[in-house]
Formats: structure tokens, sequence, C-alpha cells
């Protein structure tokens, strides 16, 4: 009972990937918003959440795309949501926009990560002038979305201490 829900987030956000997201279209760019689950799991969970999250959604993501190596989206998934975690750790959440400042941070850094990670594994055609696009629309899409998707992580995912009591949100 107590992973039903990060696992029905799962599966709705890679049926929304694979299927809505998979057909729209920004200058020739595509959402990413499997992406945004680790960016803000990190945000809420900090660097350890993050990761698990980012891993999870990841390889839940490489299961179902064909094309890539396996472990493609799982590690650079799972870079992104350390990072942002790590880097979060150190914010303040006084603001509403800061969540929103750091997933456009953290998308362009997973566009990125998933180029230099695909280049490493000689996946060819990442590194162009296209991946400036692709950059900028994942990070407007995802920016526009952080604020739900923080919601979702709260309810999914809620945060809890040692002694095994809630943290209220």
């Amino acid at each position: 009972m107590k992973y039903s829900r990060p696992v029905f987030v799962l599966f709705v956000l890679v049926t929304l990937q694979t299927t809505l997201f998979a057909d729209l279209d920004f200058f020739g760019a595509k959402a990413d918003v499997m992406l945004l689950l680790p960016i803000a799991a990190g945000i809420n969970g900090g660097r350890d959440r993050g990761a698990i999250v980012g891993f999870l959604s990841g390889l839940t993501l490489d299961l179902v795309v064909h094309g890539t190596p396996a472990g493609f989206f799982a590690l650079g998934y799972t870079m992104v949501g350390y990072i942002v975690g790590m880097a979060q750790a150190g914010v303040l959440r006084a603001a509403w926009w800061i969540p929103v400042l750091t997933s456009i941070g953290g998308s362009l850094l997973g566009v990125v990560t998933l180029a230099l990670v695909g280049k490493f594994l000689g996946l060819e055609g990442l590194f162009n002038r296209h991946l400036l696009t692709i950059g900028a629309v994942v990070a407007v899409i995802n920016a526009a979305l952080v604020l739900p998707m923080m919601r979702v992580v709260r309810w999914s995912m809620p945060v809890v201490t040692r002694s095994g009591r809630l943290v209220p949100s």
C-alpha cells in the first residue's frame, strides 16, 4: 500500500509522455514530463529522494521507449534528481518562484545530461543547434507544470521523519 501512489503516478506520467506529449510538437521539440518528476522530488525531498525517483522514472521510461540503450534515461534522470535536490537543500523556499527557477535549471541540466550520456554511449546527432530549442521547450513546459507536480509528489511520496510521523507540507 505504501508504494501504490508512486507507482500510480509513474504509470500516469509514462502514459502521458508516450501518448499525449509524444504527439505535441513545439518548434520541433517535445516535452519531457518524466524529467519533471525527479526535479520535483529533488525539490521536495532532497538529493536522495531526487536520485531514487530519478532512477525509477528513468528506468520506467527505458522499459517503454525503444531506440535508446537500457539505462539511458535512468542514468540521466538519477543525476538530475540528485543535483537538483542538492542545490535545493541550500535554498530557502520563501517564494513561489524559486521552484520554478529550479525546474528551469534542472530541465536544461537534464537535456544536456541526456545528450552527454548519449554521446558517451555512441548515439549520434544529439549535439547540434536543435539542442538549444529542445532545452528551451522542455524548460518552459516544466516550469509551467512544476507547481502542480510538486503537489503530486507531496501527495504520492510524503516526507516521513525518523519517528515515523508524516511532515505536514
